[in-house]
């Protein structure tokens, strides 16, 4: 099935710019979506997906190119990163269902986002594009759900980073959602991932092609990109999984290590890791996003005093919270944490600990884990 990104944009004049956190007005603003299925006259069977951290707007399917992501568009994002899930007869089922997803504001994939042109200067934003909160990004497709006429979806689902803006839009706009489906996240970044994500952001920083994020007429900083997504890939996989995907040969480019040698192919493994991502994202967007990620906590952006507070007005929704035993990205107790957030706001609940050997990236490896929940959830009416 060959699918294709379409662009929205809007806020070409003041009254319609996107409204930050912190009070400034942003326009214009574009987002780059893709859908999947049809949407009723009733307009009732929409389901919103939000992506994790490096995906884009293409669940499933095969979308050969999109404009105005120059080479990062390659072979990797071709088939959409949710496609074993997603689809006519899957477990979201695009025959009974309409699925949209959109890139994320900040995003390198065809929404606005640090390597757009800013139109005041007709130069990338770079280190110019504003800081972002989580809460930024789900109110950044509200038009867009607008222009589709849908005001209530069905259900909403992400995985990742993406079950934090999942969590997001169902506690801020409750009545924009019935079902809601949060895969392998949290409620709020914990001691754990605030120090990693740190790391990476020093990493982004200090490499001296950064300039500050004004980059873009220049070398950009790979090194530094490369370094950050091998201090993050170390929680996306087990062990176990890591393992299974290496091989003997150990490589090592001159430019790299002046004086360690790489001698395993373990260290081959992940340094492997941290340079096929350089081919395929932003190192601003993915600042951005780390940075939002680490000052994320529910309550404390809806100014709420405790989670009973946050779910105050979701009594109508019903939740699938699913938790995976192995996970180092988000550990079981933080999804316990959000489960347990949850009952004690009373809300209709169904949580399932899925058993892999797999870690965080299950969700993206193994749908028959999840499937049989999932449709039921959204087919039972």
């Amino acid at each position: 099935m060959e699918v294709s990104t379409q662009f929205y944009t809007y806020g070409d004049d003041a009254d319609s710019c996107l409204i930050l956190h912190d009070g400034q007005d942003f326009g214009p603003v574009t987002l780059a979506y893709e859908t999947y299925g049809t949407l009723t006259e009733a307009k009732d069977n929409a389901i919103l997906v939000f992506h994790a951290l490096s995906g884009s707007q293409h669940v499933c399917g095969f979308n050969p190119e999109v404009p105005g992501t120059a080479d990062r568009w390659n072979d990797e994002c071709q088939t959409g990163w949710w496609d074993d899930f997603v689809g006519p007869g899957k477990t979201i089922d695009t025959d009974k269902f309409f699925v949209i997803c959109a890139n994320y504001f900040g995003g390198c994939y065809g929404s606005t986002g640090p390597s757009s042109i800013n139109p005041e200067t007709g130069k990338e934003y770079g280190g110019d594009f504003p800081q972002i909160s989580f809460g930024d990004i789900v109110d950044s497709q509200l038009p867009l759900f607008d222009e589709l006429g849908i005001t209530t979806f069905h259900a909403a689902i992400g995985s990742s980073l993406g079950g934090m803006m999942v969590m997001n839009f169902a506690a801020r706009y409750p009545e924009r959602v019935q079902r809601v489906i949060p895969v392998a996240t949290g409620l709020e970044s914990t001691t754990l991932t605030r120090v990693h994500n740190l790391e990476q952001i020093l990493s982004i920083e200090n490499d001296p092609n950064f300039c500050n994020g004004h980059y873009y007429d220049g070398p950009a900083p790979l090194r530094g990109l490369a370094l950050a997504r091998m201090i993050s890939h170390k929680t996306f996989v087990s062990l176990q999984a890591m393992e299974a995907r290496m091989t003997d040969k150990c490589e090592q480019e001159q430019d790299e290590f002046s004086w360690y040698k790489i001698r395993t192919p373990l260290e081959s493994y992940i340094l492997h890791q941290g340079r096929k991502f350089l081919k395929r994202f932003d190192a601003n967007t993915y600042l951005y996003l780390i940075a939002g990620w680490t000052n994320y906590n529910l309550a404390r952006d809806m100014g709420c005093a405790d989670y009973k507070e946050v779910f105050a007005d979701c009594g109508h929704q019903k939740y699938l919270v699913f938790s995976i035993n192995s996970d180092c990205c988000f550990y079981p107790d933080e999804q316990q944490f959000l489960r347990d957030s949850l009952y004690g706001a009373g809300m209709n609940l169904e949580y399932v600990s899925v058993t892999s050997d797999k870690g965080h990236d299950s969700f993206l490896l193994e749908p028959e884990l999840y499937s049989e929940p999932i449709k039921r959830m959204l087919e039972h009416v």
